[in-house]
């Protein structure tokens, strides 16, 4: 029975439009066979696909036809039935035993047409996958290259000698794929984008004394000619190489020197977009890593690059130009809606936040917007449909260009053909099909407008830019500011000026200049909205000309009107952000996103977000894990202010924030350095990762849960080992004593080292035993007997406020049962009276500096201080007979344990409670002013007068 009867049944179903030209083409093929002695039998699953793959597929049917036995050895083989696994295609080019270029030449082109039969027969029957189609393709082109660039390598080795690295090494070049290529997402008929590289220069030693990049050049164009070139048999890939350094008018290969001089100082920002899916496919495996890491560099800048959207937004103007043309409409790769603008979409936000976020660098469009809706860069919703319409229109892509092997991606304009895409894809007829497609490029286009449209600030007020421009004379410029809502107008006409004199504005380059005079009228009128417009400006003048020397701030704002608003009205009530920002411009990022801005994280969430920054850092570089832990602190105390600043969360709680930074990064900077030394030195006997025989105690504000914005933190170093003398077991062994005081110097130099980004806390020890004299870590039994036997009242006072903060639990147990039978001796009531009373009138004598009619909040008569003596006393005085009152260390709680009790009544409390909860708020308040916790006696005077009736009545 010939093929047509078999199909029978199949034709039958097709439009009459479709059946007459496969039929056609079955004919031909029984006519063909009829001529051979064997034919094998066509397998069910081969027949029931037949049909399909012939309709949608002139270059599969006439491939077929002029070489049967190629149909059949797939059959035989079994191969068109299964997925190839990634090193099949190398297996098969390895069989080849051509020894001129002439022969290989004649081979390539046979193979390729073979796989691409395949591939296209599968792809169309529905056997493989969109992955599968796109991966094989890329693994075919990949092996192609690598084929022939040995096969000419050792060819020109054998002529002119083998080029050699400085090492003794033998050098091959680095091919580098672009493009789809690289991304492992090359389409059916697609071209290749090729760039050539070379390590070290050098000269051979044949009798011309070809230099390397001479020999190189040789090889480069005879792998595009064996590749490229159209011959009888047809061509292997097609091959662009216009995407190299400096395009048609650069040599063809430079080396890595030449390259990395080309990437620094002239390539634009359309070739960090091109860069981003480079990856190696063929060549020298040893210093390909080395060129990769280079450009690396180039593409994924270490910052968040916002700067770059003004590139890309040219990138984009020159695709909306090409939109307009009539030949661009139909094109599914270029036209509107089509494949580009949603790997644009993807790759500017790698651009400009892939450096800062590895799981961007990916060369995979479809892994990228995954990732991108899993941050909800995108909206997840939007992200999942652009997957679906990507998928759609790259599998549109390859059966138009599988129906001719042809680079097109043009939809057909001819009906029947029109047809055959439809029927490939599915649809029953060209209508239903392209209504599908229109409404797929519609929302493309919608989400690519969205995604990168015009910033607000292109319609900026007119009043605002002549004002910056200083496009009229001063007294109309006068009025334009008071217009504004400006009530200083000279003054801050003379503010706007100096910073425009500025040398850190005058150091802009063009780029820059351009993006701050887009901003200013645009900051001029966001001031306007603000009570204190005129104060507010001069603040962020000041601000704007300390980060003025870095542009991707201030296109951060430019390009982020909501940034800039937030930036405002936190400026506007804090004089104390901009200094911050100034300081630490890195967290002009944080203003983006205003509910992580104005939601401060708790404990549990910090340190998930700080393992999470450390992941992938090297334990043995300190200064990055240092920067990391610096970077944390700055995020995370720029939330907590700005939720205070805003009134979202009350005093109590911006205290107890702060807290949970400052034992997040000593808990996880204990750690740290445990892994250091451990590292290094091995471990003390009977220890682990937990249990690690070192623990952090935490006194005053912060044992207290008590933290400011800039508390320092008082801190005691304890270790626990049966045996001081034991020895580590590591490489190189040292005793337990030196191993925790080394640890404990460890700790130290992370805390309190100065970096760029500042230390992370002025670390105060002077509590451990015997202060500044002693050491700077204690075994826990000396810690005690010291407490017991030989420290002051007030150091007892100071541990009514201890707290363990981290490290080994069995430590925690210890000290805290340490610290209840300290505070729960015995006291004679009078003479406690007496020391803790002569404590507090030195402590104010040294401290108190204020002059007539002011008040230091902590300092003063009736101050702070005043509450927190009043309560250590009591606590001193009552634990031996209720030992509940030292379970807690922060004052309002022990406060409460006193009122209980009876030694305090609870009217009392209440107003020392009242009093130093106002105080601390106010001394937040004027630390985010950054002024000194000091204020008129007049008003706290009732508060005062309180706290000072009460001292008199429990301490006189």
């Amino acid at each position: 029975m010939t093929l047509i009867d078999q199909l029978q049944s199949q034709l039958q179903k097709l439009p009459p439009e479709l059946s007459e030209n496969v039929q056609a083409k079955l004919q031909q093929w029984d006519e063909q066979t009829a001529l051979l002695t064997t034919v094998p039998d066509y397998p069910e699953l081969l027949l029931a696909s037949w049909v399909k793959v012939w309709t949608s597929s002139l270059f599969v049917a006439d491939s077929c036809i002029r070489r049967p036995e190629m149909l059949f050895d797939l059959i035989e083989s079994d191969e068109l039935f299964k997925a190839y696994a990634e090193t099949q295609y190398a297996e098969k080019l390895s069989k080849l035993t051509d020894e001129s270029e002439a022969e290989l030449m004649v081979s390539l082109r046979r193979l390729r047409n073979r796989e691409m039969v395949r591939i296209a027969w599968r792809d169309l029957a529905g056997w493989a996958t969109l992955e599968e189609t796109l991966h094989e393709l890329t693994w075919l082109a990949e092996a192609c290259i690598r084929f022939v660039l040995d096969f000419l390598y050792r060819q020109a080795c054998d002529k002119f000698g083998t080029p050699m690295l400085t090492s003794g090494q033998a050098q091959q070049m680095v091919v580098l794929g672009m493009g789809k290529l690289g991304a492992y997402e090359l389409n059916y008929s697609s071209d290749i984008d090729l760039i050539f590289a070379f390590a070290e220069d050098g000269v051979l030693s044949d009798r011309k004394q070809t230099t390397y990049g001479e020999f190189f050049s040789k090889i480069c164009r005879k792998l595009v000619k064996m590749l490229d070139e159209t011959t009888a048999d047809g061509f292997v890939f097609r091959t662009d190489i216009r995407l190299r350094p400096f395009g048609d008018s650069g040599p063809v290969i430079m080396n890595f020197d030449g390259m990395e001089n080309y990437y620094l100082t002239q390539a634009r920002e359309w070739e960090r977009y091109a860069m981003i899916k480079a990856r190696q496919v063929a060549g020298d495996e040893y210093t390909g890593p080395q060129l990769m890491k280079m450009l690396h560099a180039f593409v994924y800048r270490r910052y968040l690059d916002y700067g770059a959207f003004e590139e890309l937004r040219s990138l984009k103007y020159k695709i909306t130009q090409e939109l307009q043309r009539k030949d661009r409409l139909d094109n599914i790769k270029l036209g509107p809606g089509g494949i580009r603008e949603i790997e644009f979409i993807g790759q500017a936000f790698q651009l400009i936040r892939g450096g800062q976020e590895k799981s961007l660098q990916n060369r995979r469009i479809l892994e990228v917007l995954q990732r991108l809706g899993e941050m909800e860069l995108l909206a997840p919703q939007d992200a999942e449909q652009l997957i679906g319409h990507y998928r759609f229109l790259r599998e549109a892509e390859n059966h138009i260009q599988q129906y001719q092997d042809r680079q097109t991606h043009d939809l057909p304009q001819d009906p029947p053909v029109q047809l055959i895409l439809a029927y490939s894809m599915g649809f029953s007829d060209w209508p239903q099909f392209k209504a599908k497609l229109d409404d797929i490029r519609r929302q493309v286009h919608d989400e690519f407008d969205l995604v990168f449209s015009l910033s607000k600030q292109d319609k900026r007020n007119l009043e605002a830019e002549s004002i910056w421009a200083g496009h009229a004379d001063d007294e109309e410029l006068c009025l334009q500011l008071l217009d504004l809502g400006f009530s200083s107008a000279e003054e801050i006409l003379l503010q706007i000026r100096e910073f425009k004199k500025s040398p850190a504005v005058k150091r802009l380059t063009a780029k820059g200049a351009a993006v701050l005079d887009r901003l200013m009228p645009q900051l001029l009128e966001s001031v306007r909205q603000v009570e204190n417009p005129d104060e507010t400006l001069k603040r962020l003048l000041r601000l704007f000309e300390a980060v003025a020397g870095r542009n991707v701030y201030l296109s951060l704002l430019y390009e982020n009107p909501e940034a800039l608003t937030q930036l405002v009205k936190l400026s506007a009530a804090s004089p104390w952000i901009c200094d911050y920002l100034a300081h630490y411009p890195v967290l002009f990022d944080e203003l983006l996103d205003t509910r992580s801005l104005y939601e401060p994280l708790k404990k549990q969430a910090l340190q998930a977000e700080l393992a999470e920054m450390l992941a992938d850092i090297n334990i043995q570089d300190t200064e990055q894990l240092m920067m990391v832990l610096r970077k944390f602190k700055h995020i995370n105390l720029l939330r907590v202010a700005a939720a205070d600043i805003m009134g979202i969360i009350p005093i109590m709680v911006v205290s107890d924030y702060l807290t949970y930074i400052a034992e997040t990064i000593v808990e996880r900077t204990v750690s740290l350095c445990w892994r250091i030394m451990t590292d290094k030195h091995g471990a003390p006997p009977n220890t682990d990762n937990v249990s690690i025989g070192f623990g952090v105690l935490g006194f005053g504000k912060l044992g207290g849960i008590e933290l400011g914005y800039g508390s320092d933190l008082d801190m005691v170093f304890l270790y626990d080992s049966k045996d001081t003398h034991a020895l580590t077991d590591g490489a190189k062994p040292i005793s337990c004593s030196h191993f925790y005081g080394r640890l404990g110097q460890k700790v130290m130099q992370m805390l309190n080292t100065r970096l760029l980004s500042g230390i992370l806390y002025e670390v105060d020890m002077r509590l451990r035993p015997s202060g500044n004299a002693g050491l700077l870590v204690n075994h826990v039994d000396v810690y005690e007997d010291y407490l017991r036997d030989n420290a002051w009242t007030w150091e007892h006072q100071a541990l009514v406020r201890g707290r363990f903060i981290a490290g080994d639990p069995a430590i925690k147990t210890e000290f805290e049962a340490i610290r209840n039978r300290i505070l729960c001796m015995p006291r004679d009531h009078y003479s406690l009276k007496k020391e803790v009373r002569e404590m507090r009138e030195k402590m104010r004598e040294n401290l108190d500096t204020t002059k007539a009619g002011e008040f230091d909040l902590k300092q003063s008569k009736g101050g702070i201080a005043d509450i927190e003596f009043i309560v250590q006393f009591c606590i001193l005085d009552q634990a031996a007979a209720n030992g509940s009152l030292v379970t807690y260390t922060d004052n309002v709680r022990l406060l409460d344990g006193l009122a209980q009790i009876g030694t305090l009544s609870e009217p009392v409390t209440e107003q020392l409670k009242r009093a130093y909860c106002c105080y601390r708020d106010y001394g937040h308040k004027q630390a985010l002013q950054g002024d000194k916790a000091v204020a008129s006696e007049e008003d706290f005077a009732v508060l005062r007068a309180h706290v000072e009736r009460i001292w008199q009545q429990v301490m006189e």
